[in-house]
Order: C-alpha cells, then structure tokens, then sequence
C-alpha cells in the first residue's frame, strides 16, 4: 500500500469555471452530508507491474442499518456489477458501493459481505454492489494483486473530509484518451 499522489490542482484553481452551480466547500461527494469514502491503493513493480486499488463510497454513514434509496444507469453496457437485480427489485442500496479491478471484483464483494457479517451484523437478506473498473492498460490485472486486507483498508479508511484524486483507489490504473474512456476504445478495436 502507498500513501495517495500528492492532490494537484482542479480546473477552478486554475480559473476554468464548468457549469454554472458552485460547488460544495470540498468540491466533492462528501459534501453531501452522511457519505464517506475511502481507499487502498497499490503501486508496485515487482514482483509484477500492479497498478489498482479499491474505493469504497458509504452513501450514507450507516448505510447498513439506515438504507438508501437507489438506482443504476449503464453509461456502455461492458462494465460489470454485482446485486443489480437486487437493485432493481428492492431500490435501496443496502451497503458500501465498492469499485476493483475487472478480474477481482468477485474477490472485493465476498470480502465486503464477510466484512458486513463481522462488523455490522451481516446483509443476510441484501446484496452489496461492487463495481469494476478495467486497468488492465498499467496493471498485470493477471497478477491478482488485491486481498481482502486491501478491501477492509479502504472500508475503515472512509471518511467524509477531502477525497484523493487522479490515480488513487479503484481508479488507480485507469486510463482515457482524449476524455474518451478506454471501454470505448476497446470497442473501435473489436
């Protein structure tokens, strides 16, 4: 685990203004009262070249015992999540909201369920939703770099003051051109 990139500075700090609302104090999520976030994020060289992390987002501080209404949007019909169906069923979001890497997104939901049964009570009839998050451009996602340790750092991690960005947590090996997403530029090769 490293520490977070050192915070660069936001558009508004160099004077370009987008949209015409102001933003919160932070001039982030957890501007919303109730939501935290935190995260885990690895850079290594060796053994194998790893770039990737966890974010975990508590919609609400007790997000446990004090459900959110929710819903989800596709935005490119390739990305992977868990408990959609439950989501679309029930509304209510039910835990923390995880973001991992593609290929151990399967490896964050059980460590985020086991970790609900051991510290809140368990979600024995909710489901959690863990997204991905391909990085597979800067990290040997073939490597199969996170533990359950990394998922539990980024769940007791979360708070509601500033929030890392740029490569840091579940986004920490993603990559876009031009503003373009890299899932759109996989489709222009297929």
């Amino acid at each position: 685990m490293t520490n977070p990139p050192l915070p660069k500075p936001r558009l508004r700090d160099l004077g370009i203004i987008l949209g015409e609302f102001h933003p919160g104090p932070l001039n982030a999520i957890t501007d919303i009262p109730g939501v935290l976030v935190g995260q885990c994020t690895l850079i290594q060289d060796t053994p194998a070249v790893v770039r990737t992390g966890v974010t975990a987002i508590y919609a609400r501080t007790d997000i446990h015992r004090d459900n959110a209404y929710a819903a989800y949007h596709s935005f490119n019909g390739i990305g992977e999540m868990t408990g959609i169906p439950f989501l679309e069923e029930t509304g209510l979001l039910t835990s923390p909201i995880l973001l991992t890497n593609t290929y151990q997104f399967g490896l964050a939901h059980e460590a985020l369920t086991r970790y609900g049964a051991q510290k809140q009570g368990g979600f024995i009839d909710k489901l959690s939703i863990v997204a991905e998050t391909y990085d597979g451009w800067l990290n040997d996602i073939q490597s199969f770099p996170l533990t359950e340790e990394h998922v539990v750092a980024a769940l007791e991690s979360a708070s509601s003051g500033p929030v890392a960005e740029g490569n840091t947590g579940g986004g920490t090996g993603m990559i876009c051109y031009e503003f373009v997403g890299e899932s759109y530029r996989f489709r222009q090769r297929m």
